[in-house]
């Protein structure tokens, strides 16, 4: 039995080998499809099953989505459905928030209750956002491939509007809307310890009116970016005189499975209900959120 053990020393838990990647496998699979790693959920099993409560959890939690990520990154880009402005601007604006959410981690939420509380606010105000579209949000015709009706194009950029092509549907929007979106998600990633894909997503979808199928892969890119810059800030840049560099065996491990699931969510998208699995999803996430809410009171 110990030989499927190990034991995470950064984390100071121990756990059968191959628990992180399974969890994050399941996971990642579903929430992939709407352009969200599902780090928002993995960090609740870490803390509540795992028992990982320290401030390397956060790191840990970014490292998952840097070794996780590409798998869906690459099979949005393979079946051409990537919308490079919408990626570029997402990272532009949520690198320096994700630098000020580290500062104010370190600084004022380091009780893991009071951690608890923050992320149950920002779970729930996600599972509103997940369940006003699983309602109002009409599905998207499926894609089989990459071909010329589903390929994204016409593509300008500029300071006060983005306008591209997809489907044979224009699609725009404030360029200084969505930058302004990224910086402040951000923030919130740099505490939580997710790349802001959970948050980012549903306000494309919802506030913006962009189509999922379009819009999934360049979340996961801006989660990817903002996540390594995670990863460095709170392995390098002390704040009071302390770092918090993560787990890497643990966070690889998740991220292993995190690969695996995201490139076969994004391959499985084109099959599956999109309003069911946000609906599904949003369920999930409000038991979570009003649990952490409920523990702090």
């Amino acid at each position: 039995m110990d030989l499927i053990q190990i034991t995470f020393p950064v984390a100071g838990i121990e756990t059968y080998w191959f628990v992180p990647p399974t969890v994050a496998f399941a996971i990642s699979f579903f929430t992939s499809m709407a352009g969200i790693s599902g780090a928002f959920l993995l960090l609740p099993f870490q803390m509540s099953v795992l028992g990982f409560t320290s401030t390397s959890v956060t790191s840990t939690n970014f490292l998952f989505n840097v070794t996780g990520t590409p798998g869906g990154i690459y099979r949005y880009i393979k079946e051409c459905r990537f919308v490079w402005p919408v990626a570029m601007i997402i990272v532009v604006g949520i690198v320096p928030g994700v630098l000020i959410g580290y500062y104010i981690r370190i600084s004022f939420l380091p009780d893991p209750k009071s951690f608890k509380l923050f992320v149950g606010i920002v779970l729930f105000l996600v599972a509103m956002k997940l369940f006003k579209d699983s309602l109002t949000r009409r599905s998207n015709g499926q894609i089989e491939s990459c071909n010329l009706d589903d390929r994204v194009d016409r593509v300008l950029l500029s300071i006060r509007k983005t306008i591209f092509n997809f489907r044979n549907e224009t699609h725009s929007f404030a360029t200084v809307g969505l930058l302004s979106l990224a910086f402040f998600v951000g923030m919130i990633g740099g505490v939580y310890g997710i790349g802001g894909g959970s948050i980012i997503a549903p306000f494309l979808i919802t506030l913006f009116k962009l189509p999922v199928y379009a819009i999934a892969g360049a979340v996961l890119l801006g989660t990817f970016t903002s996540s390594a810059a995670g990863v460095v800030f709170y392995s390098l840049i002390p704040i009071n005189g302390a770092v918090a560099p993560p787990d890497w065996a643990l966070g690889i491990l998740f991220g292993a499975g995190g690969l695996l699931g995201m490139y076969f969510g994004a391959k499985m998208q084109k099959y599956l209900p999109e309003k069911g699995i946000k609906f599904v999803l949003a369920a999930i996430v409000s038991f979570i959120a009003c649990r952490y809410i409920l523990v702090f009171f």
